[in-house]
C-alpha cells in the first residue's frame, strides 16, 4: 500500500486480480478523528485496490455515513435517473437496492448507464444478515483484461444502447425513475443528458447510448464500465423473460441493452461477461458496523442472497478539487 494507515491493522486479500484491503482501526472510541486522520490513505487505497473494508468502523448514526463519505469522496449525490428501487434514509443516504432477499444482484458499476454516475460508493452495514448478504466486489480492469479481445473490441467501438420503458406496475414508473411528477421536467432532463425520450400516453420510452470501456480520469487505467449484462433481457430468469416478451414485446421491455448501433448483443456474449465477473468476484462477509468503500469506475459491486434482517446503507459521491 502506497499510503500507510494511522492507528490501524491492515490485511490484503486477493482473488483473481480483485484485491480488497481490510482495515481495522485502533481508534479508541474516537472513530471520527480516525477517519479524518486517514482520509488520504483511504482515498489512495481505493485507487490501488478494488475495495477498502473498514472493520468495526465505530459508525452508529445513519447521518455519519454521509459526513464521512463527503470528507473522503467529495460531494454526496441524490439518487436520480433510477433503475432500481431504493428508499431515502436521511439526507443523501439511501437503502441499498431493495430486491428480494433470496435473489442475487449481479455485479455492476453504479449508474454506468447514466452521465451522472458516482465516482465513489460508500456502504455502511447497519445490521448484518443472519447468513449471506455480502456486497461482493470485482476489479473492473481485471474484468476487462479477462474478456475475449474480439468482444471487447466490439463493445469499445460501438458502446451500449440502453432502452427503457417506464409504465405503472411493471418495473419502475417514470415518476420513480426521475423523482418527479412533471413530464416537462423529465423531457428537459433527458434532453440535457443525451437521452432520447418518447411518450405514448403515460408510458415513457427512452434510448441512451453510453461507452462500454473508459479510462479512469485519475489513474488512467482502462476499465470495463457498463451495465449491458444487467439490462439485457437474457439476464432475466427464463420464465420471467418469456412472460415479459409475450406481454410487452421486445420494444416494450422495462429495460434491455444492445450495441450502440442498435445491433443485438447475443445471449452467449452476455453469458461470457457474467462468467468473467463470477471468476473475479470477492465477497467479504459483513459485520454490523463495517464500512465498505469503492471507486465506482475501478470496482463493480453486487449483493448475495441472505436470511434474516439486513440493513446496508449507501452514500454516493463525486470528487471535488480537494477530494481528488
Amino acid at each position: 500500500m502506497t499510503t500507510p494507515f494511522t492507528d490501524a491493522d491492515t490485511e490484503l486479500v486477493e482473488h483473481h486480480g480483485t484485491r480488497l484491503v481490510r482495515v481495522t482501526p485502533r481508534h479508541g472510541g474516537d472513530h471520527r478523528a480516525w477517519f479524518t486522520a486517514n482520509t488520504q490513505a483511504l482515498r489512495a487505497a481505493m485507487y490501488e485496490h478494488a475495495a477498502v473494508m473498514v472493520k468495526g468502523s465505530g459508525l452508529a448514526e445513519q447521518g455519519e455515513l454521509a459526513e464521512i463519505a463527503e470528507e473522503i469522496g467529495g460531494r454526496t449525490l441524490e439518487y436520480n435517473e433510477r433503475s432500481t428501487p431504493r428508499s431515502r434514509v436521511t439526507g443523501k443516504v439511501y437503502t441499498s437496492t431493495e430486491y428480494p432477499q433470496d435473489q442475487t444482484i449481479p455485479q455492476h458499476n453504479e449508474s454506468a448507464y447514466s452521465e451522472n454516475w458516482p465516482h465513489n460508493v460508500f456502504f455502511f452495514c447497519a445490521r448484518a444478515a443472519q447468513t449471506g448478504g455480502e456486497t461482493p466486489v470485482a476489479d473492473s480492469e481485471a474484468v476487462l483484461g479477462a474478456l475475449p479481445a474480439d468482444l471487447v473490441r466490439r463493445f469499445e467501438e460501438k458502446g451500449v444502447l440502453y432502452t427503457r420503458t417506464y409504465r405503472t406496475g411493471m418495473g419502475l414508473s417514470w415518476q420513480e425513475g426521475f423523482q418527479t411528477d412533471d413530464k416537462g421536467h423529465v423531457e428537459a432532463y433527458c434532453a440535457e443528458h443525451g437521452i432520447e425520450s418518447e411518450w405514448d400516453g403515460d408510458v415513457l420510452r427512452t434510448r441512451t447510448r453510453r461507452p462500454a470501456v473508459i479510462a479512469h480520469p485519475v489513474t488512467g487505467r482502462k476499465v470495463w464500465f457498463n451495465q449491458a449484462h444487467l439490462f439485457h433481457v437474457h439476464a432475466l430468469p427464463e420464465a420471467v423473460r418469456e412472460g415479459l416478451l409475450e406481454i410487452c414485446g421486445e420494444d416494450g421491455l422495462p429495460r434491455n441493452a444492445y450495441y450502440g448501433d442498435g445491433t443485438p448483443i447475443t445471449a452467449d456474449e452476455i453469458e461470457t461477461v457474467l462468467g468473467v465477473y463470477d471468476e473475479r468476484t470477492w465477497a467479504e462477509p459483513w459485520r454490523t458496523g463495517d464500512v465498505l468503500m469503492i471507486d465506482n469506475l475501478l470496482t463493480s459491486h453486487g449483493r448475495r442472497p441472505f436470511t434474516g434482517e439486513r440493513s446496508v446503507l449507501v452514500a454516493m459521491t463525486q470528487r471535488t478539487a480537494d477530494a481528488a
